[in-house]
Formats: C-alpha cells, structure tokens, sequence
C-alpha cells in the first residue's frame, strides 16, 4: 500500500514537472516510512526494487516513453533487475532516486536507479525491459528513434553487457530444464 501512495503523490506533482530528453537523469526525492523497514531497521533489499518502479514511472513519463508507447498499445515488460547495497537508509530519512536510460540492444532497454542521500550514492537498481504491443516486442531503436533519439544506443559499459549476457544464459538453461522436465 505504501507504494501507491508514493505512486498517486508523484502523478499528482506530475503536472508541475517538465518533461526532459530521453536520455535525461529524472529525480524524486522521497523519504523512509516504517513500512520500508526490515528486522534490522533500515530498508529492506526488496523495497528498493519497488521505489525504483516508481523512479522509472516518473521517467517515463516527463521523457515522453509513454506516449510511445500508447502509440504501439505496448506495455512495459521488466526482464530484469539487479541490485548494489552500498550504505543504509533509516527510518524518515529523506534520499533521492535519479533514474537515466542507459542505452539499449537489439532487445532490451536498460535504466538504472541511483538511490543518493547527501550526494552519495547509498545503492543502484538496474533494470532491462521493453516494451511488448500486439504485433510483439516494440524495436528499442525504434523506441529510441521515437522518443528523438538516435537509433544506436550509447555505449553499454562492459559490466552491463556481461550482466544482461548472464541473465540470458540463465534464462537459456531453464528453458533446457524445463524440457526435459526439471524444476
């Protein structure tokens, strides 16, 4: 329940927001309730992948991503999401999520959460998604070349195209285990 009213309050401050270029860094500041909290009192791992959900909600919305998407009747598909805990946030401390497109495949987007209290990064969600229509998977580059960007992506760094390389291997080998019916 938390998560919807953070949600609701960001689409109402929307209006009041200007929109930025595609490869633009968005930031929401936001603070910890109790809910965020686990048994050792700082966030819980999990709840950072819910407050990136609405980091990249706003960025979506002020780069103009949905209105693409809405042309294709395309939803959003998250693939992926991995994260790096570097310091803790504790209860009603207030922190910001800066959240940029990184650049894209011939499949994926790629879009990372910088979580920042006091100018240091405290942890970093990155997520790969896409966007899926009726006619199937919506071209990153086309997205891309919608939103006025250009068709080829930035440079990925290596790290980044290791990760999404692993996440395919790991996707491969339960397709292979799923025929011959393990797991």
């Amino acid at each position: 329940m938390n998560l919807w009213f953070r949600l609701i309050w960001m689409l109402l401050h929307r209006p009041w927001r200007r929109p930025v270029p595609g490869l633009a860094t968005t930031v929401i500041k936001l603070r910890v309730w109790p809910l965020d909290l686990d048994f050792n009192r700082h966030v819980t791992n999990g709840r950072y992948f819910t407050l990136a959900d609405v980091g990249r909600m706003d960025y979506v919305l002020r780069s103009g991503a949905f209105r693409v998407a809405l042309r294709h009747r395309a939803l959003p598909i998250v693939g992926d999401v991995w994260g790096k805990f570097r310091r803790e946030l504790r209860l009603f401390e207030a922190f910001e999520i800066h959240t940029r497109m990184l650049g894209w495949d011939n499949k994926w987007s790629f879009v990372e959460h910088r979580f920042v209290k006091d100018g240091r990064v405290l942890g970093v969600v990155i997520m790969r998604g896409l966007f899926r229509g009726p006619k199937g998977n919506v071209s990153p580059a086309e997205f891309a070349s919608e939103l006025g960007l250009a068709e080829q992506s930035p440079q990925l760094p290596a790290w980044l195209t290791d990760w999404s390389a692993s996440c395919d291997q790991l996707s491969a080998q339960l397709r292979g285990e799923e025929l011959q019916g393990v797991g």
